[in-house]
């Protein structure tokens, strides 16, 4: 099933922000995930299981460099 999620990463505390955030879209990339970068979050389409995968990968490989907060908004039926 190919859902749409909205995506937001922070990263708190005394990281760089700039990084965490770049490797977590690489991981979406490398998932074979459409990323759209929007001016407050990221627009991501793709196999369920895929987007899923790597949104729990991404989040693991950022929360090892640092606090972050994912929000994460998910639709099968319409676009976001």
């Amino acid at each position: 099933m190919e859902v749409e999620m909205d995506i937001s990463l922070y990263a708190m505390g005394p990281t760089t922000v700039v990084h965490p955030v770049h490797d977590f879209i690489e991981v979406l990339r490398e998932h074979d995930c459409k990323v759209e970068n929007t001016s407050m979050s990221l627009v991501v389409t793709g196999e369920s299981k895929q987007v899923f995968d790597a949104l729990r990968i991404g989040y693991e490989s950022a929360a090892e460099k640092g606090g972050c907060v994912l929000i994460v908004k998910a639709c099968n039926v319409c676009q976001l």
